[in-house]
């Protein structure tokens, strides 16, 4: 049996899952946190960047290919609430046309008050995720390649615990010609094997397309992801009194304000491979906080790096809302380099 069956095999015995957990409610929401600060800079979204940075394969198991040979990365984020995330990831070549990635990645919220049926505090608990990956890419031809990631997703709050397996499957087109970077990605297809309680939760799937170009013979790049496509209609609420926070709710769904809930926005800087600074916005996070505190800046993030030929550091900065500014840094080290 060749590896091409087995991944089929795979494929197919996730996506069940997947079908058999549809009755429930959503859960697995800290899948759709990226890890890649870059990814979080140019607004959370973004499936189509080719860079030298494994940590960005997370988004799209395409990106993954030979050149990411022998390669640690490791990323930090500090979330809302005190929440901290961090994991690390290595990627290899396999062969000329083909690479792996194996990947771990810990997602800490903290410690809560722990109370009885009265209100009585008894004491304090904390609550965690954990998730496992494996990717494997192919080139399919010199300008197209997929991959597939597999990850096993632990959940431990307070006495309560589940697991859950998905599978990401990914595609890329890149013309080295033009800069353009084309990509489409199934995210988060799969279920619960073990559930909390009573009821199964489903995982947050989504389908996404993404387009990343520079402009021209400039050094800007300009990318459009769209997200959350197996649902249309995303309604939000906002404040019939901008000014006041009592008035009434008022349902946002017309045409344009759908369309825009499934864009997010980048533009890079990106003068030499060594350098690269963005800036990102998402509207959907910034109509998210209509009825909350938001400022200017709800919805619009910042990224910058800088890396030679043996390691990489990059940071991301973020504030969907006056009381919570996120910070990410990621950090990137070539093995294969240093051992030449």
């Amino acid at each position: 049996m060749n590896l091409r069956v087995i991944i089929l095999y795979i494929i197919i015995g996730v996506s069940a899952i997947g079908i058999h957990a549809q009755d429930g409610s959503t859960a697995y929401n800290f899948l759709s946190v990226p890890v890649s600060s870059r990814v979080y800079g140019l607004g959370g979204h973004n499936i189509t960047i080719i860079d030298d940075d494994v940590n960005l394969v997370e988004q799209n198991p395409a990106l993954l290919g030979p050149e990411y040979d022998k390669q640690i990365g490791l990323n930090y984020m500090r979330y809302i609430g005190g929440s901290n995330f961090m994991g690390a990831r290595f990627g290899n070549r396999a062969t000329d046309h083909s690479a792996w990635a194996v990947g771990v990645q810990y997602y800490g919220y903290g410690s809560f008050k722990a109370a009885d049926i009265d209100g009585t505090i008894t004491g304090s608990f904390n609550a965690s995720d954990i998730a496992i990956s494996a990717t494997y890419s192919h080139d399919i031809n010199d300008r197209l390649r997929g991959g597939i990631t597999l990850k096993g997703l632990y959940s431990k709050y307070e006495d309560y615990s589940a697991f859950a397996l998905c599978a990401d499957l990914g595609i890329n087109y890149f013309n080295p010609d033009n800069e353009l970077s084309l990509s489409l990605v199934l995210k988060h297809l799969g279920g619960q094997i073990k559930k909390f309680n009573e009821s199964y939760d489903r995982l947050p799937w989504d389908i996404q397309l993404g387009m990343s170009k520079f402009l021209g013979n400039t050094p800007m790049r300009l990318s459009v992801t769209a997200t959350h496509l197996t649902k249309w209609s995303l309604p939000y609420y906002t404040r019939a009194d901008a000014n006041s926070t009592t008035s009434e709710l008022v349902e946002k769904d017309s045409f344009v304000s759908n369309l825009f809930r499934h864009l997010t926005f980048a533009v890079e800087y990106v003068p030499s491979e060594k350098f690269y600074v963005g800036l990102g916005y998402d509207h959907k996070t910034r109509t998210d906080m209509s009825t909350y505190s938001r400022s200017f800046l709800s919805g619009f993030s910042l990224a910058a790096g800088i890396k030679s030929s043996k390691i990489g550091v990059g940071v991301a900065v973020a504030q969907p809302h006056t009381g919570a500014t996120t910070f990410m840094a990621n950090f990137t080290l070539s093995l294969a380099s240093i051992m030449k």
